[in-house]
């Protein structure tokens, strides 16, 4: 395989419209550049006027068939899928609503939180849906937070509780063949602001028990990715945020805490990157800290020729030495064994 189409396997990209055709170019982003994933989205944020990708069971199922048709191997198909607030699969479109995390966190025995990651799992499955980016694993800290506590996405602020509630969700998707992803490292639980909006500096209130439930679901081998967040914490890189980090994703996530997996990131397209990063430099600074997928919404923001140019980013990176080989060749090899993991389940 050329270097180009190792390199479009590290993306995970959004596209617009409920179907699309052999010249439409989220087929030729697949087909020519082999791109690693899409995410698919209920709305289209940049564009209110313009439908979602998701409008009903049936409209999804045929999506995602004609996208793995293309793809030839496996390609990730993946939502934002949690519950309460954010699920892109609702009542809206014709599915059935799932509670929040906080909902589910209150039931001591877990059952609730069984009941809703196995619903979600048959359904996900049914409609071709291989990858969820969920459970959160952020802790309550701050319930005010406005993108975390105030609407119900984190399941406790007791990192044990947190821990056996993500547990239970991972364990009923993986049933269902299912990855799930683990976010937002290292913990937006404690923040005041949403990093879709901007900056977010989390150095005087995150804390170390934060690292809890990664630590945890890791030791237990209960990982298939982690998601980071895009926050800022001087006391673990004066410089950079966790997205782009070395010292947060390689020294501290796989080097404290022992993990071997597929890191990814969050939407590359949030203000906390843009509004303080050019574009290549996000890209190749992710790569070099340990980030293997870099995840590009295109629904904040859209740009039909975001791979292309990813791609581009990554080849220079790669030319000047702000991207290594070996770093290159580790996140492709990651992201294809775990593609041959998802293809033998």
């Amino acid at each position: 395989m050329d270097l180009r189409r190792q390199i479009g396997s590290l993306f995970i990209i959004g596209f617009t419209g409920t179907t699309f055709s052999r010249e439409d170019l989220i087929c030729r982003n697949i087909v020519e550049h082999g791109l690693g994933g899409v995410i698919l989205f209920s709305r289209c944020l940049h564009d209110p006027a313009l439908a979602g990708n998701i409008t009903s069971a049936d409209q999804l199922t045929s999506l995602t068939e004609s996208l793995q048709k293309r793809a030839g191997s496996t390609l990730f198909i993946g939502v934002d899928q949690e519950g309460g607030k954010v699920q892109r699969l609702s009542a809206g479109n014709g599915f059935s609503s799932t509670k929040s995390a906080a909902e589910m966190g209150v039931d001591e025995n877990r059952e609730l939180t069984r009941q809703a990651a196995r619903r979600t799992a048959a359904i996900l499955g049914q409609c071709g849906i291989n990858l969820n980016f969920a459970p959160v694993v952020d802790l309550n800290i701050n319930p005010e937070n406005p993108v975390i506590g105030k609407i119900g996405r984190s399941f406790s602020a007791d990192q044990q509780i947190v821990m056996k509630h993500a547990a239970a969700w991972i364990q009923e998707h993986r049933k269902r063949k299912i990855l799930s992803c683990v976010k937002h490292f290292p913990g937006h639980g404690s923040s005041a602001g949403d990093s879709h909006k901007g900056f977010v500096d989390i150095s005087s209130s995150w804390l170390d028990k934060e690292l809890a439930p990664y630590r945890g679901l890791i030791a237990d081998d209960l990982v298939d990715m982690v998601m980071t967040g895009h926050l800022f914490n001087s006391n673990l890189d004066p410089d950079f945020p966790a997205t782009l980090s070395e010292n947060t994703v390689t020294n501290l996530l796989r080097g404290e805490l022992g993990y071997n997996g597929v890191v990814v990131s969050d939407d590359m397209q949030m203000r906390a990157i843009t509004d303080h990063y050019p574009f290549s430099e996000a890209i190749c600074r992710s790569i070099a800290a340990g980030v293997d997928i870099l995840v590009f919404g295109n629904n904040l923001d859209y740009n039909p020729d975001i791979l292309s140019k990813a791609i581009d980013a990554v080849m220079v990176g790669l030319k000047q030495g702000d991207v290594s080989e070996e770093r290159l060749l580790s996140a492709i090899t990651k992201v294809a064994n775990l593609k041959k993991h998802l293809d033998k389940a």
